[in-house]
């Protein structure tokens, strides 16, 4: 993914900003990164995502995918439970 495709798609969070809040705040909690325009907040697809850039801003996340395949799989997570949650723990 490129650095102004969507990882929140509740709130419209794209990788840059995520990646420079991670850089700039090191968050020692995953869950911080929540402060970052509340991605994580909303239906909880990007939470792996996010766990990943906060531990390594610097790999951008390791989101190998095309926004293409991505939209589709968070299409597919939203059509299913359970749901992500920063603790690892599933919700439903």
């Amino acid at each position: 993914m490129n650095p102004d495709d969507t990882i929140c798609y509740c709130y419209h969070v794209p990788l840059r900003k995520l990646v420079n809040f991670a850089r700039r705040a090191k968050p020692t909690h995953t869950s911080r990164m929540t402060e970052c325009l509340g991605a994580g907040t909303g239906c909880g697809w990007c939470i792996p995502f996010l766990v990943k850039i906060a531990r390594d801003p610097e790999s951008l996340g390791s989101v190998d995918l095309t926004p293409e395949t991505y939209a589709q799989q968070r299409k597919e997570y939203i059509e299913t439970e359970p749901r992500n949650t920063f603790g690892g723990e599933t919700k439903g």
